[in-house]
């Protein structure tokens, strides 16, 4: 797969994933109208790196590569480093989600369904750095160098081989921790509020045309509903109304 075919496959998940993280208030623009929207909107600046709150800066260079592989540059948004979803996947794993606030984590723990979620005493925090470490380990094993390291076609088919349960380790699933962390931080990374460090600028929602703040949009969610909303150019951030 050629990287060009890559990032269009790669470009056509987000705007899927985007119904599912925006709940769908306002339908996704078109491909052609994602493209205009963006390309007349400022780049992220990402001269002065945020330091990171979690992760060690191995796991910093693991899940910086896993971003941009999942999001590489293109047309309608710079690499995922650049859009600072890594820093609000470190930001959730210091935070109250990351330290298992609210969670029942004494024992005994028995495999659950998936819609469950996790089950087991490790905090996500823990569950993530642990994973990271197995995924690197298992990197190295299967393809003969640390993840980082692998070229972008490579690292795409290493990340699906982990997603579909084809890449074995002894102490934890890597499927689960790929699909029930990582995954869902990634998506939750592109489509938030950029208040929390991803969607960096909202390059996102300019991508799919959402204008923002949903409490300012209550009838626009109604009249615009599977149609372009013209105001997605400059949506607002809840650090817009603060």
């Amino acid at each position: 797969m050629t990287e060009q075919k890559q990032a269009g496959s790669r470009r056509t998940f987000l705007l899927q994933a985007a119904g599912l993280a925006a709940a769908g208030p306002l339908s996704a623009v078109d491909i052609p109208a994602a493209q205009a929207a963006t390309a007349t909107s400022p780049k992220p600046d990402a001269s002065s790196p945020i330091p990171y709150q979690s992760l060690s800066p191995s796991e910093a260079t693991f899940i910086e590569a896993l971003v941009d592989v999942l999001c590489p540059a293109d047309d309608y948004s710079p690499r995922g480093v650049d859009c600072g979803l890594a820093t609000y996947i470190d930001r959730q794993l210091a935070g109250p989600y990351g330290k298992g606030d609210g969670r029942y984590q004494h024992g005994p723990f028995r495999g659950g369904k998936p819609e469950f979620g996790l089950q087991g005493p490790l905090t996500p925090e823990q569950f993530c750095k642990a994973g990271i470490a197995a995924a690197n380990a298992a990197c190295i094993r299967d393809r003969g160098k640390p993840f980082d390291q692998l070229m972008p076609a490579d690292a795409d088919e290493f990340l699906k081989a982990i997603q579909s349960d084809h890449v074995r380790n002894d102490g934890i699933s890597l499927a689960l921790w790929f699909n029930e962390v990582v995954y869902r931080l990634f998506v939750e990374a592109c489509f938030a509020d950029p208040m929390y460090g991803g969607n960096r600028n909202a390059v996102f929602w300019k991508m799919i045309g959402y204008p923002g703040l949903p409490a300012n949009h209550a009838l626009d969610m109604v009249r615009y509903r599977g149609k372009p909303f013209p105001g997605g150019k400059d949506p607002k951030s809840i650090a817009d109304f603060t």
